[in-house]
């Protein structure tokens, strides 16, 4: 019983949340028996002239041993990516996933420059300056010390950094790209003259359609009951899809995606289910 709770509890986390987070937990307990932090970190001589490209990835995933660091590190990577992608980005799963790149491309540039060897804390700092920014009136309470508004908390999270010995150029990583998203996406299409840079990719938008439509089609296959409304979400996306395939024509990707969704889907649902 205490089981499915868990597991039901785990499934209604949104699926890009779910899989980060996943994905950062179950990096850790590798590291514990199968690997370690030298086969993840942050190394451009490594990646660019030895061609070991998974770092550009894995240096976001592991935020350190077991401890203080790494709990408070995955509580608010959790509970603010969480309310992102439940709050502005909702139904907007592409440009999450857009945000994911955008941000984790800038923090690599930087990351040339800067002597950081892991991301995944700058990563946070991110999600949480953009949450903050969009949620300017919310009240937050700091481990009933401290009472601010949400806009501070990215600052506070500094301070506290600091106060604990850690360097700052992480938070000031994150928050540096933070406001650069933030700014791009949220004030400058809004100006007198102002329009909208950054803009998800068409094929993105695509494939995050067709995965969603070919995970949700799986889970109605799959034995377990559905529920009404996914059900009548599969149908709708479904009807899009058609609709989407129709509009865009048949191209030389359009050939192969059975195949190539088949492949993602399996490898996705290792670590999550869609719920709609």
């Amino acid at each position: 019983m205490a089981y499915q709770s868990l597991r039901l509890e785990y499934l209604q986390i949104p699926p890009v949340s779910r899989a980060y987070t996943t994905a950062c937990v179950l990096t850790t307990a590798a590291v514990l028996e199968l690997i370690t932090p030298f086969q993840l970190y942050f190394n451009p001589e490594l990646i660019f002239k030895h061609f070991q490209i998974w770092r550009l990835i894995t240096n976001f995933l592991f935020f350190g041993p077991v401890g203080f660091n790494f709990l408070f590190n995955m509580i608010f990577l959790y509970r603010y990516c969480r309310m992102l992608e439940e709050g502005s980005f909702r139904g907007r799963t592409a440009d999450f996933v857009f945000m994911f790149l955008f941000g984790g491309f800038l923090m690599t540039l930087f990351g040339l420059f800067v002597s950081l060897v892991f991301l995944g804390q700058a990563f946070t700092i991110m999600l949480v300056y953009v949450w903050s920014r969009r949620n300017p009136y919310v009240r937050m309470n700091f481990f009933g010390l401290l009472n601010f508004q949400a806009p501070f908390l990215p600052w506070v999270l500094m301070g506290f950094s600091l106060l604990l010995g850690n360097s700052i150029i992480v938070d000031l990583l994150g928050i540096a790209v933070g406001h650069i998203y933030f700014f791009l996406e949220d004030v400058f299409p809004n100006q007198p003259g102002g329009i909208r840079i950054l803009k998800t990719p068409s094929i993105l938008l695509f494939l995050i359609h067709q995965m969603r439509i070919q995970i949700t089609i799986h889970y109605l296959k799959s034995g377990q009951e559905a529920s009404p409304g996914v059900r009548a979400s599969a149908l709708a996306a479904k009807a899009a899809g058609a609709n989407h395939e129709t509009q865009l024509g048949r191209t030389w990707w359009h050939t192969h995606w059975d195949s190539f969704s088949l492949c993602v889907m399996k490898v996705w649902t290792l670590l999550t289910a869609w719920q709609v």
